[in-house]
């Protein structure tokens, strides 16, 4: 897919690095989240401690040297509740458990789904204009928004995931027209129901066709052996796996069937905590590329870095520079 890229003027090296899309609140950010909660703080204090984290983020991905960088998502928190708050035709419903002791608020499909203005767009300029580098996109994809919400208006879950694709579709068409060439689609839901592929594939081809952008499928934890190859028809030029929570055993599976997309390698494990061992993500890399070729192969930690410390997002994100790195001048 490397002709994809550079047909967007996208000059990016060997395994590239990039992350997921969350990064840790600032403690600065938090700080003034919970004087906004209290009344303490008005939205434009909000907005300006949001800025701030944003530039902070973006300021010290440089500095490591990461090459696609990522606004943090210093906006918002949960994925769908964040979307269904921002579309017309959902409400917000009662909490529910996510993982550990993280909850979110899941949204209610209550009539017909409409966008109507940006949701992320804004938050995207920003960031770019902080660097050079791209900054690449992140949306909610059409089946997992559909997945993790109540359905209390249309008559199947086809049907829903077909209307909330159409109006994902007109938020990044306005990225696209922002400039922005990359663009993730957060589909975390996708091995849920390996019955339904067929529609979740349907549903992203109605997001990306046609559209002068490098697409990336974020699948995040699950059981991939049931998707697998399946998941290699979807409509996107590079699809993202968590790989070093589960030892990297879907290379198992790509060695007998080939992966013929560009992959985004999660080759460190963000539910351990503190940054991984060089050695550890180097061994796991070079058995990635022993199976997968090294034009195809992107890398980046397992999942979102939200839940770490800031001191520890970083740990990840500079042992993940300094592997790829060295295997650049090995390759």
């Amino acid at each position: 897919m490397r002709k994809r890229l550079q047909e967007l003027g996208l000059d990016l090296p060997l395994l590239p690095t990039t992350s997921v899309g969350s990064l840790p609140a600032t403690p600065e950010l938090l700080a003034v989240r919970g004087q906004a909660s209290r009344g303490e703080a008005s939205p434009g204090d909000l907005d300006a401690g949001i800025r701030q984290a944003t530039e902070f983020w973006i300021r010290q991905q440089e500095e490591i040297g990461v090459d696609i960088l990522v606004d943090g998502e210093m906006y918002r928190d949960d994925l769908v509740a964040f979307f269904g708050s921002h579309l017309r035709g959902f409400r917000g419903g009662g909490l529910v458990r996510s993982f550990g002791n993280r909850y979110h608020q899941k949204p209610v499909i209550t009539g017909p789904v409409r966008w109507t203005a940006p949701i992320t767009v804004e938050w995207w300029k920003f960031a770019q204009s902080l660097t050079k580098k791209p900054v690449k996109g992140t949306v909610a994809g059409p089946y997992t928004l559909m997945d993790r919400s109540f359905n209390e208006h249309y008559p199947n879950r086809k049907s829903a995931t077909v209307a909330i694709a159409r109006e994902i579709r007109k938020e990044v068409e306005e990225l696209v027209r922002a400039g922005c060439r990359i663009i993730q689609l957060d589909e975390p839901a996708l091995s849920a129901r390996p019955g339904e592929m067929e529609m979740a594939m349907h549903a992203i081809s109605i997001v990306t066709e046609k559209l002068p952008a490098y697409f990336i499928a974020h699948i995040c934890y699950g059981e991939f052996e049931a998707i697998y190859p399946d998941m290699l028809d979807l409509p996107v030029h590079n699809i993202d796996l968590e790989m070093a929570n589960s030892e990297m055993d879907m290379l198992d599976l790509f060695s007998r069937i080939p992966f013929t997309r560009d992959i985004s390698v999660g080759v460190s494990d963000v539910h351990s905590g503190k940054a991984p061992a060089v050695d550890a993500v180097r061994r796991r890399l070079k058995r990635a590329l022993a199976v997968v070729k090294p034009e195809q192969v992107w890398v980046d930690p397992d999942c979102g870095l939200r839940d770490l410390t800031v001191d520890d997002a970083l740990g990840h994100l500079r042992v993940l520079q300094e592997v790829s790195e060295g295997l650049r001048e090995d390759l």
